[in-house]
């Protein structure tokens, strides 16, 4: 008994180092993190997030998911720089005959609460090393909260599809094809799904799939003469009161229903005032009941100065004109509550005639995190599509 206790005790003694030195490179690596995630935008932090990433550039292969681990919550230059720690990782061992932690990766693709870039490199890295395993994982991957990991289960649903096509399995094609649209969450795939669909004789609504919110009341024009509406305070962002009239521009003004049959969910404010006009400054306005509170992104395509207010909160505003628009060119976070909630949108028209110019719309839709729709409980049906598509969403 007293030689087995010796024993122990002396295999204790003996694994304390190894313990200790385990323990040590943990808070080291640790460190390393936290001085490349707080790198900045304007070289903030660059001297010691530098020194920091060739410290975790020349760790083992083991390390690799503790850095993938470390871009939780990280910046875009802070991601860069760990993205690239991790590459370099991975070449070393790979080029050196060595072996990457297949079995960590994957357990680490699999853990969804995981930045979904980091994510996405970890599954890239099982591709590296075993293309078999990444292959069998990609089924799974088509409703995985990260976008990144979508596309290629979404296209595989599509080729899916485009067999059962050419096969005559019609009714087959339109099931799957419609499943892949439910998953899709990029505009190419959207766009293809729902044209296979559409020549199938299937019905598409994609304001509805994307969430755009297509029912507003607008006011205006109020001014903008030398650019000064972007920073000035018109009555709507003070009161929201449907039946006011204001002093607006050129004589009173007062609200409007304004509904969008685009299916990109387009709000043409010139439809109200049409003609043009120039020097301008409008607002539109709705309400989105939602059936409990929940985070919510709101997403804004805009090529106009603009401003954007949930339940009486400035999220953000931009004031630049016509600098191109793109869908989900801008991503605000917000908090819906339960109940009803207001969102206000106030754009602005500068002096510029050119052809151009001469666009004064936005498109905003609601969604998670993860681009899908949040649709509201007060949500009209919606209105029926022209088939129209903006020349910014092609």
């Amino acid at each position: 008994m007293k030689t087995s206790r010796i024993l122990l005790a002396l295999a204790v003694a003996a694994a304390l180092p190894m313990v200790s030195a385990d323990a040590a490179n943990a808070k080291r690596t640790k460190q390393w993190l936290k001085a490349v995630n707080a790198v900045g935008p304007e070289g903030e932090g660059n001297e010691k997030a530098s020194k920091a990433w060739r410290q975790l550039s020349a760790l083992d292969a083991a390390s690799i998911t503790s850095i993938l681990a470390g871009m939780k919550g990280s910046n875009e230059l802070a991601e860069n720089w760990l993205r690239s720690a991790v590459e370099a990782i991975a070449d070393r061992e790979l080029n050196g005959g060595g072996e990457l932690p297949l079995g960590a990766l994957k357990k680490f693709v699999d853990d969804q609460s995981h930045n979904p870039r980091a994510r996405r490199l970890a599954f890239e890295l099982i591709r590296r090393v075993d293309n078999a395993v990444a292959e069998k994982m990609i089924p799974g991957l088509a409703n995985d909260p990260s976008v990144e990991l979508r596309r290629e289960a979404v296209q595989r649903l599509m080729d899916q599809g485009a067999k059962q096509l050419a096969a005559g399995k019609q009714d087959a094609a339109a099931a799957t094809l419609g499943g892949a649209l439910n998953h899709a969450r990029d505009l190419d795939q959207i766009n293809a799904i729902s044209k296979d669909l559409r020549e199938l004789g299937r019905q598409v609504d994609l304001p509805k799939h994307f969430g755009f919110l297509m029912h507003w009341n607008v006011i205006g024009p109020f001014d903008n003469t030398d650019r000064e509406g972007f920073a000035t305070v018109f009555p709507p962002e003070t009161e929201i009161d449907l039946t006011a009239e204001y002093e607006g521009k050129d004589g009173k003004v007062k609200w409007t229903e304004l509904v969008s049959s685009d299916e990109y969910g387009m709000i043409d404010i010139n439809q109200a005032y049409p003609g043009n006009i120039k020097e301008v400054t409008a607002y539109a306005y709705t309400e989105f009941k939602a059936k409990a509170a929940r985070p919510i992104e709101l997403r804004l395509g805009c090529k106009n100065a603009w401003k954007l207010w949930l339940n009486g909160e400035l999220l953000f505003g931009r004031d630049e004109y016509h600098r191109g628009m793109r869908i989900d060119q801008y991503r605000l976070r917000g908090e819906l509550k339960a109940g009803v909630n207001t969102i206000l949108v106030k754009a602005c028209q500068n002096e510029q005639k050119e052809s151009w110019t001469k666009e004064w719309q936005f498109q905003l839709r609601a969604c998670d995190a993860t681009g899908t729709a949040v649709l509201a409980e007060n949500r009209p049906a919606t209105p029926k599509a022209g088939g129209k598509k903006t020349a910014s969403l092609r």
